[in-house]
């Protein structure tokens, strides 16, 4: 039966979504598009669906809205009229690659983040102090990515010392490691990325086990989402050249 009103209980709790207090509350979260909705479903994270007719790719529970409950619900200018309903996971595995982000504001730098991690074997997110990670333009940023990491919203300073196994590296654009010198051997790595501002707080950066920099010419600095991206492939690719050169 299609949902007309507003007032609809199921509506309403729909609606409170679009605010992070009761995504957090509830422990979910809305992604709109059938993109993002058939990657939730692949995930295994996908509650239920949310459209204007039964999907063809989704036999379960489908939350049926008019086309105004639909329009109102969409944060797009041109609304995609399919949502997946998704419960925030409770439980994270801690994998050998870990992306340890501080204080990043932009839904689109964290978003690009989440996709370059995903591309380049960082299967773990460790965050404080962001923007909310399951906010509709992070989401959208990431193209899904998010359904195939672990997220981890916890203090960094106590991360880090709770967790000696790994080593990490402090990115700093005032001095460090050429990036590009990086012959990793180490079975557990931590990267760790700052504010767009501020960079990596100096007490994060005392913990890090290493410092690493781009070399740049005719700018000071680098969008933290490229940055990030181009240390994670420098790291994927010194990866992949010491399996060949090891096996």
């Amino acid at each position: 039966m299609m949902i007309n009103s507003a007032q609809n209980p199921k509506f309403r709790q729909l609606m409170k979504l679009k605010q992070k207090k009761y995504r957090l509350e509830q422990g979910l979260f809305l992604v709109e598009g059938e993109h993002l909705v058939k990657e939730a479903i692949a995930g295994g994270k996908c509650e239920l669906v949310v459209a204007g007719a039964d999907v063809s790719f989704w036999k379960k529970e489908t939350i049926i809205l008019s086309p105004a409950l639909l329009k109102q619900l969409s944060d797009l200018e041109s609304p995609q009229f399919l949502f997946a309903l998704c419960r925030i996971k409770s439980d994270f595995h801690l994998g050998k690659r870990l992306l340890l982000i501080d204080g990043i504001q932009d839904p689109g730098n964290l978003g690009t983040l989440l996709r370059s991690a995903l591309a380049f074997g960082f299967d773990t997110i460790v965050y404080e102090n962001t923007v909310d990670i399951y906010c509709p333009k992070v989401i959208r940023g990431s193209q899904g990515a998010l359904f195939g990491l672990s997220l981890i919203n916890t203090g960094l300073i106590p991360f880090i010392s709770d967790h000696p196994d790994y080593k990490f590296y402090g990115t700093s654009v005032a001095s460090g490691k050429d990036v590009g010198a990086i012959k990793e051997t180490a079975a557990k790595i931590g990267l760790i990325l700052g504010n767009e501002g501020q960079g990596v707080r100096k007490e994060l950066l005392h913990l890090a086990d290493e410092i690493i920099t781009i070399p740049m010419e005719k700018t000071e600095s680098l969008n933290v989402s490229v940055a990030g991206s181009i240390i994670m492939y420098q790291f994927y690719k010194a990866k992949s050249s010491y399996l060949d050169d090891n096996h």
